[in-house]
Parts: structure tokens; sequence; C-alpha cells
């Protein structure tokens, strides 16, 4: 069991390395051809039912996860770190975010605005069209906290609960909810199922970003007293949890009107007696986030240390 522990600590090390060195895998994406599947899958099983929904949630995640723990199965410690590894860097997205965040900063600081409106979908969901360049700003740093914590420290949590099967199946999880968990017509009821286990899956790791956000915080009393204040407040369980700690610790205030596509959100303000966003804060969000993924690297493989070296 020690032996397991310690090849799943490294691989998580050697793999947050090779996100940073090399960011996600340019060709062949498993996440990639993992989409494809569950697509197929979908048009097999799809109907306006939430009970198809659950199998459809149940047999996408439920097929990774058994054989992530398959492939583990038997394997020495060599192969143990390997898989561990390549679990980790397949999963990641932190360099990526962190480009994409900073390529739409770059353009926004040259006035270039419409380069920035081509490349926010490349980040987020929303509408860029009507969209200065504060409000593109403040929808990056907005992107960068909330994908923070699904991006990297959530990965790295189920990682540390549960090896390459729990990074693999939180994947999988979080890819459904992005392909049918909004609520448009054909997904209200079907992607009820994907929609909720994100949520559930979401929970550790948003709350762990928050917590490592106010530590990793230039004024750490701000990024706390946002965050408990506002962090509820949000409509999605999770997303304002990390969204109201980088506020504070970004001395800024996010949330407000949304636009995606057709559909407005009137979303709370979070950090309301704080400055609006600037394009030099997409810079800060990103270092921040790269302090707060150290951490939760850190952090999640001593506790996978200790906490499984007792059992």
């Amino acid at each position: 069991m020690q032996r397991a522990v310690t090849g799943h600590a490294l691989g998580a090390v050697i793999g947050f390395a090779a996100d940073a060195v090399f960011a996600d895998p340019r060709r062949g994406h498993p996440v990639a051809a993992f989409g494809r599947a569950a697509s197929a899958l979908e048009r097999a099983l799809w109907r306006d039912h939430r009970g198809a929904g659950a199998l459809h949630t149940a047999l996408a995640v439920g097929t990774v996860a058994l054989g992530a723990a398959a492939l583990e199965r038997g394997a020495g410690p060599v192969r143990r770190t390997a898989t561990a590894a390549l679990a980790t860097w397949t999963v990641l997205g932190a360099t990526s975010l962190l480009r994409e965040a900073r390529t739409i900063g770059r353009s926004l600081a040259a006035e270039d605005l419409t380069a920035a409106r081509e490349r926010l979908p490349h980040l987020c969901g929303r509408d860029p069209s009507a969209l200065d360049g504060q409000q593109i700003a403040r929808a990056v740093v907005e992107s960068v906290a909330e994908n923070t914590a699904d991006a990297v420290v959530n990965a790295l949590v189920w990682g540390a609960l549960a090896g390459p099967p729990g990074l693999l199946a939180f994947r999988a999880v979080n890819t459904l909810d992005a392909m049918v968990g909004h609520k448009s017509v054909r997904y209200r009821r079907f992607g009820w199922a994907a929609a909720r286990l994100d949520d559930v899956a979401g929970w550790p790791g948003a709350r762990l970003t928050a917590l490592l956000a106010v530590a990793a915080a230039d004024s750490p009393g701000t990024a706390w007293r946002v965050w408990r204040r506002d962090g509820g407040s949000h409509p999605s369980p999770n997303a304002g949890q990390a969204e109201s700690a980088f506020a504070g610790a970004l001395g800024v205030r996010l949330g407000g009107t949304l636009q995606y596509g057709d559909r407005v959100e009137h979303r709370p303000v979070l950090g309301a007696e704080l400055r609006p966003v600037a394009v030099a804060d997409i810079e800060r969000a990103c270092r921040l986030s790269r302090r707060v993924g150290l951490l939760a690297l850190g952090t999640t493989v001593v506790a996978r240390l200790l906490w499984k070296g007792r059992t």
C-alpha cells in the first residue's frame, strides 16, 4: 500500500511538471476522444428524460473509472507512477488556461479589441460581441478563477482521494457537464444527472481553491472577508467559492450581468466595495492561479502520503 501511495504522489508531481512544461497534449488528447465517445453514446441513449441522462452519465463515467482501475491492477511501482503521471498530465489544464488568458490580456493591452473578442470563446462561453475591454478583462479573471478550481485543484484533490481512477473520472464528469449540463431545451432533463454530479465532484476542490487563494493573497484578510460573505451568493454551488476568493485576493469586483448567446444572467456582485477589473489584473490573476496550483499540489501530495500511509 505504501509503495502505491508513493507512486501516485510521485506521479502527481511529474504530471504537474509535464503540464507546466508542455501544456495539454496537442494531438490525440484523451479528453477529446472521451468527448467523441460520449457524443456517440448520447445519440444512442438520448431521451427527454432524467433517467436516460443518468444512464448516459453512469456509463460514460463508469467506463473511464473502471478502465483506469483495471490499468492499475497488478501494476508495479514504475507502471503505477507512470500511469499517475500520465493521468495527471492529461487532466490538468493549468498551463493552457493561463496561456489563453495571457493571449487575451496582450490583445487588450495593445487595444486590439477585435482580437480579444475573437479569442474569448476559447476561454469561456460568453458572447463577446458587445463586450468592451473592461468587461472582457473581467470575464477572463472570472474564468481563470473558476477554471483554477476545475482544471487544477479539483483534479489534484480527486487524484489524492482515488488515484488515476479518481482523476480521470473527475475529468469525465467535468467534460460531460460542459457537454450536456446546461439548461437548454434538449438538455434540461437529459443533462440533469451530469450537472448534479459535477456539482458534487467539484465541491471539495472549489473550497480548497478558495482557502489557498486566501493563503496566497497579498491581503489575506480581504480575501477571507469577501469569500465568506459572497461565496455562497453565486448561483453555482462551487464557482462562487473560487471567484469570490480571487476577487478578494486581487482586490477587484467580479460578477454582475453576463450574456451567453441569447441568454442573459444577472449574477450577484462579488466584492462590491472593490474596484473594477483592469487589464493588468489578468496577469495578476494568472500569477495567483499558479501559486494556488502549486499550493494545491503540495497540499494534496502531503495529505495522500499521510492519510494513505496510516491505512
